[in-house]
């Protein structure tokens, strides 16, 4: 391996390091608030790059339907949980602010879909349409069983991601696609060609972990999830809203999911599974932080980046492999640093 080749693999490292790192934040934030090992995260970000190459055809997505049928559901399961508690009167109020967001964003989407917008708006969109999907699927899917086991959470997920694929495969077919990138520009810098997308993903990915770094710093929302991952009995007694709170982690990880597909989807062939491994490789970065630290997470999706980049020269048939094999030597040093939970009582 020459330095040439050595520079365009550390070049193709860091572009997906930057996408890893904000997968295992998502991770890590889902985890620390609601305790769900969430697996599909991978599936927001098919859906993100899919439901673009959609509108970009001027068809409606599946994932408007989606969103509606999901309204519908999340609705009417309030309902009933309403009337289990002898709230009847609260009903309709209950049901009108459940139903009126994923309405208004099928609405916008089954109307603009087939308008040809540009770029920017198409992006907005897609952004609106999946970012909504995360709060609805925590809704039906884990808010029920909120307080059950973390193997029942975990067992729950995989479900999740399996209806998810297969929706995926219903709404998008089975063909890859590609969407278009936000820049054409192209920087030489000796060997390396740096084009406009990855620049557009380096600039994203350290944006946006500005903005949440000042989210969880500065705003009353953002400390309010901190409690409730440190502490949630604690965020419960003070009046913070572990559902409330939930619901807010969902659709942060939906938003960040989405972004990095729209990210990738120029780069790379995205199909309606694809979100599986990359959201695979975003849990072993932040298992590498422990699910619980940010800066080693990212650390970790670096290194993930770099391992995947480096063993894709030298092993190509098994550089999912290495990948995967690196959860092996962390989950054994974290096994021994920590103590037993019945060692504690």
């Amino acid at each position: 391996m020459d330095s040439s080749i050595f520079l365009l693999l550390a070049q193709d490292a860091l572009t997906n390091g930057a996408i890893y790192i904000l997968l295992a934040m998502a991770t890590i934030l889902i985890f620390g608030v609601t305790r769900i090992t969430f697996l599909p995260q991978g599936e927001f970000v098919s859906y993100g790059a899919l439901t673009l190459a959609t509108l970009q055809m001027g068809k409606v997505p599946g994932t408007v339907w989606l969103v509606l049928v999901l309204g519908v559901v999340a609705a009417i399961m309030e309902a009933f949980r309403l009337q289990r508690a002898g709230l009847s009167r609260e009903i309709p109020v209950a049901v009108v602010k459940t139903l009126i967001p994923p309405l208004v964003v099928s609405g916008i989407g089954y109307v603009c879909a087939p308008l040809n917008l540009n770029l920017g708006l198409q992006v907005l969109l897609t952004i609106m349409i999946v970012t909504m999907l995360g709060p609805l699927v925590y809704r039906v899917a884990f808010r029920p069983i909120a307080d059950a086991s973390i193997l029942n959470l975990l067992i729950a997920a995989v479900a999740v991601h399996f209806a998810l694929v297969g929706l995926g495969l219903l709404f998008f077919g089975a063909e890859g696609v590609r969407t278009p990138a936000f820049s054409e520009a192209q920087i030489n810098l000796g060997v390396l060609t740096i084009t406009g997308q990855s620049i557009w993903i380096y600039v994203t990915s350290i944006a946006f972990i500005g903005l949440l770094a000042y989210f969880f710093g500065r705003t009353m929302y953002g400390k309010a999830l901190r409690a409730v991952a440190f502490n949630r009995n604690g965020a419960r007694l003070v009046g913070i809203s572990p559902s409330l709170a939930g619901t807010l982690a969902f659709a942060l990880a939906a938003l960040i999911g989405c972004l990095s597909g729209i990210l990738i989807g120029p780069i790379t062939t995205i199909y309606y599974d694809s979100g599986f491994l990359i959201g695979l490789k975003g849990f072993v970065s932040a298992i590498v932080g422990g699910m619980a630290s940010y800066p080693l997470a990212a650390g970790g999706a670096l290194l993930v980046g770099f391992s995947e980049s480096f063993s894709s020269f030298w092993l190509s048939a098994y550089k999912d492999v290495v990948v995967f094999t690196m959860i092996i030597p962390v989950l054994l040093w974290l096994s021994l640093r920590s103590v037993h939970f019945e060692e504690e009582e």
